[in-house]
């Protein structure tokens, strides 16, 4: 199958892959940033409120520095954001992709980049119920769940347009091609079949999801088949179908256990000289005993009280 799906998934390689950013701890330079408004506002006071109550004219250097220390104290703290745990900030720089920090708690870097949110916890989706064809052409239900997690944030963001609804879809597509690709049942033929290889099925559609969705960045961890079912419009035929493959299995393995038994008695009989037995009775004792093991309703003992041929 996984020739298959070389030739059946194209994906395009991923034009950029996950680096790591440039940041450092936050708490250090919230610090830093306090200290230079404390120091543009002790400015503030002494320098400009004081001499205008004394009467003077603030020094026009003192007003520089002043503004100068506001918007240092402003950049600082622009660079502060936080990081939860199972979260990622993938930060730009005028356009450019310049790294991902994936380190909690509070963090700073380039005030002039911009920050998204990007979370990489793991995640379930669950298709709808899907009404396909199997490989021979009968409609069936069939319906999945997947189990994911972005791996790589910078292909998870510009990769796709919208990466959930991205693994969503490619989800549904690889549950109706593997739908369509083995048969719901198949009929002690040789071969997978849905309804019989749940595992080997799952295994198969983990691998072709994985290869559907690695463009984006994702790594799928499991995906599981959550409903299978004949359609309602041959459910019934195909119940009747299934039941009287059923009823021919019992009935052959009944027989096979008959005929044992039956043979068991001819030997022990001839065996141990109990009675000696001719072709005609040898058919009557076979008849006799097959009606009662292959019969499905009990049956009625009768009482020959003269022989076998009055």
């Amino acid at each position: 199958m996984s020739a298959a799906l070389e030739t059946t998934v194209h994906m395009p390689a991923p034009v950029v892959r996950e680096k790591h950013a440039r940041d450092v701890t936050g708490l250090p330079m919230f610090f830093a940033g306090l200290a230079v408004y404390a120091v543009g506002v002790w400015l503030l006071v002494d320098g400009v409120i004081g001499k205008a109550a004394d009467g003077g004219d603030p020094s026009g250097a003192i007003i520089v520095i002043m503004v100068l220390l506001f918007l240092a104290g402003s950049l600082i703290m622009k660079g502060l954001f936080t990081v939860a745990p199972g979260e990622a900030r993938v930060l730009q720089f005028l356009g450019r992709y310049v790294g991902t920090v994936r380190t909690d708690g509070l963090r700073w870097a380039n005030p002039l980049t911009t920050r998204e949110k990007i979370s990489t916890r793991i995640r379930n989706h669950e298709t709808q119920t899907l009404k396909v064809n199997d490989a021979d052409g009968n409609p069936i239900e069939i319906a999945a769940v997947v189990v994911w997690q972005v791996e790589d944030t910078a292909r998870a963001r510009f990769e796709v347009d919208d990466f959930v609804r991205f693994v969503g879809i490619q989800t549904e597509t690889a549950v109706r091609h593997i739908a369509n690709s083995y048969p719901y049942d198949n009929h002690e033929e040789t071969g997978l079949s849905l309804r019989e290889n749940a595992d080997e099925i799952t295994e198969t559609l983990a691998i072709e999801i994985s290869a559907r969705v690695q463009s984006a960045g994702v790594k799928v961890i499991e995906s599981r088949l959550t409903h299978l079912a004949y359609a309602p419009e041959i459910a019934h035929a195909m119940l009747q179908r299934q039941q009287a493959s059923a009823v021919v299995a019992a009935r052959t393995r009944i027989v096979e256990g008959a005929v044992g038994m039956v043979e068991l008695a001819l030997d022990r009989l001839a065996e141990h000289d109990v009675v000696e037995l001719d072709e005609e009775r040898k058919a009557a004792m076979v008849s006799n005993l097959l009606v009662v093991l292959c019969g499905d309703r009990s049956t009625q003992p009768v009482v020959n009280a003269g022989s076998l041929y009055t």
